[in-house]
């Protein structure tokens, strides 16, 4: 899809569900803090996207949807997200059930739930257990053949739509042969049971996304037609590894959209409210720490746009991807939000103020993007088991090689560039060939002096100065790779565990994000419309990045910083999407100091 074709439909969902602050509109601030209050499943909110089809764009298009490309369908839930993170999460849990039909369904099965969902079917993802969590290979729920089918029996524990779903997409044990071909997944259509087959455990409270379905079900032989199984028997863990790696990458959309919400809020505060006789806008620490936090959403917007383009673009290395993406972001975001209620401060735990009440549920509902489909430890754990291939790859790369990584950066990080039809099952569940990322970033920063040289004045410096950092940037992944060595020589079979590893993870995580910043730029530059690239911007972001390795080393000054409120300001005023997107917004800013 094109930039003008996302663009235009992602403005008309934005024209349909209005201004957020107007309390006549079905989808504002006030109906979706009520609900949270409440506890209140949001079944109107959901079925006025539904009426606009939006989960259309989230289904494929040859059974029945209209998905094209997975960055529409992001996109969109982004969207939703900036208004309320509970319905864009209750629309993503039934996409994400799906996952597995689309993975290695059958045609006939693929059209027919597409179909029921488009008639309002809600479906959940029964993948966790209450004593197991992210261990699925030890999971107990069984599937028992026998003539025709299987019987279902076990529990499964926080998953979200368990109540109201009408149907659970079931991971089971098939198998006892103690490896990974021992597990199956199943749809259980939980009305084809009969009466106590089926038994719905209490819904959880729950600190953020108040208002979720996020509860379980345990079945009790629960009868399973040979149809309803999804994929080969012993073929679930695959399905299970592909699916997560969807719902890593495309969880980061609930994280972008309530942190635009965040800024948006805290930016109406600081050009209204006045102390010790000046606007808070004007407060130098406050410019930096606003500047900061728009510099941090830029940054994991494109280490998110990489990771959902390269679903479609590159598959083969979206094991990494979808790990570094699932770490980097909601651990990124969450120090935003802090940084922002430092900004806010007692407006911050006004449950009830008309204008700003909405920025406590979206630093709550935020959290859902740590945990949800891996959390931290487990994302960073799957980067350390990738990281020794991925820094060997980079550091032995040809110029054959290295060509073949830009090509496939060129495809991810140019949004104007047509990708080839979304097939999740050609995901691989490991990356043989490197992070192409990083492969590619000595080209990206060769093309971004190029670009400074296009620039004038200011801009032109500010180019130069994030070459020159990146540049810098790039000599830590030779300190990683040497770390990364001793650290293995060292520590023997201790190596795969240790804490070192998950260290050296997280900073190859932001050498990544800096290097999927700088893509964006030199191949996206045609297409963004003004005022990105920005020469400053940048620069900050990548500063961001740097000081992380070296806190004491600053990079960017108050002039830097005045040029990236600019930015910011204008995108404000403006109304527009606090993005490289810059979608036109219906929003509206405080009106009393």
């Amino acid at each position: 899809m094109t930039v003008q074709y996302v663009t235009e439909l992602a403005e008309e969902l934005e024209r349909y569900l209005g201004d957020p602050h107007d309390p006549a509109n079905q989808m504002s601030f006030q109906r979706i803090l009520r609900c949270d209050e409440l506890e209140e499943f949001p079944h109107d909110l959901l079925g006025l996207l539904q009426r606009w089809a939006l989960h259309e764009y989230c289904l494929p298009a040859k059974w029945g949807g209209r998905a094209g490309d997975v960055e529409t369908g992001f996109s969109l839930l982004r969207l939703v997200a900036r208004r309320d993170p509970t319905t864009a999460a209750a629309l993503m849990l039934t996409d994400l059930a799906f996952m597995p039909t689309w993975i290695a369904g059958t045609d006939e099965q693929r059209t027919r739930l597409v179909s029921q969902i488009n008639n309002g079917a809600k479906l959940a993802w029964g993948l966790s257990e209450r004593a197991h969590g992210s261990d699925v290979l030890s999971n107990e729920m069984r599937a028992e053949k026998v003539d025709g089918g299987y019987l279902l029996t076990g529990e499964k524990y926080l998953i979200g739509n368990a109540t109201l779903a009408d149907m659970v997409t079931v991971h089971a044990r098939t198998g006892e042969r103690g490896g990974p071909g021992d597990w199956s997944i199943f749809l259980v259509e939980k009305r084809l049971g009969p009466a106590g087959a089926v038994r719905e455990l209490p819904n959880e409270r729950l600190h953020g996304l108040r208002a979720l379905d996020l509860s379980g079900i345990q079945l009790e032989k629960f009868f399973v037609p040979d149809s309803h199984r999804i994929g080969a028997e012993g073929q679930g863990l695959e399905m299970v590894l592909k699916s997560a790696q969807v719902a890593r990458t495309t969880i980061s959309g609930l994280a972008l959209g309530a942190v635009d919400t965040a800024l948006r809020v805290t930016c109406d505060f600081i050009v209204t409210r006045e102390i010790f006789g000046q606007h808070v806008v004007d407060f130098p620490y406050t410019r930096r720490q606003i500047a900061e936090s728009f510099a941090d959403l830029l940054l994991s917007e494109a280490v998110a746009t990489g990771a959902v383009r390269g679903l479609q673009a590159a598959p083969e290395q979206i094991a990494v991807d979808s790990a570094i993406v699932k770490y980097f972001v909601p651990t990124s975001l969450e120090r935003t939000m802090t940084q922002l209620s430092e900004v806010l401060g007692a407006r911050l735990y006004l449950r009830d103020h008309p204008h700003y009440a909405i920025f406590q549920k979206m630093l709550r509902d935020i959290v859902v993007s740590v945990f949800a489909d891996g959390n931290t430890v487990v994302n960073l754990k799957s980067v350390g088991a990738q990281l020794e291939q991925i820094l060997s790859a980079a550091n032995s790369a040809t110029a054959e090689q290295r060509s073949a990584a830009a090509e496939k950066v060129a495809r991810s990080y140019d949004l104007d560039a047509k990708l080839d039809e979304w097939q999740p099952a050609q995901q691989q569940l490991f990356s043989r060939a490197g992070d192409a990322a990083i492969l590619a970033l000595p080209q990206a920063i060769t093309d971004l002096r190029a670009l400074a040289a296009t620039r004038e004045g200011e801009q032109r410096g500010w180019f130069e100065q994030s070459a020159d950092l990146a540049e810098r940037l790039l000599g830590e992944l030779d300190r990683i790779l040497l770390e990364q060595q001793r650290a293995k020589q060292t520590l023997g079979r201790g190596y795969g565990a240790s804490a070192e590893i998950y260290r050296l993870a997280e900073q190859y995580c932001a050498l990544h994000a800096a290097a999927a910043l700088i893509h964006l730029v030199v191949r996206s530059e045609a297409v963004l419309a003004p005022p990105f690239p920005d020469g400053a911007v940048l620069l900050l972001c990548l500063e961001r990045i740097w000081r992380g390795f070296h806190p004491a080393d600053p990079v960017t000054d108050a002039v830097v910083v005045d040029r990236v409120m600019t930015v910011l300001l204008d995108l404000h005023r403006e109304r527009k999407l606090f993005s490289h997107w810059q979608f036109q917004l219906q929003a509206s800013g405080e009106t009393t100091a």
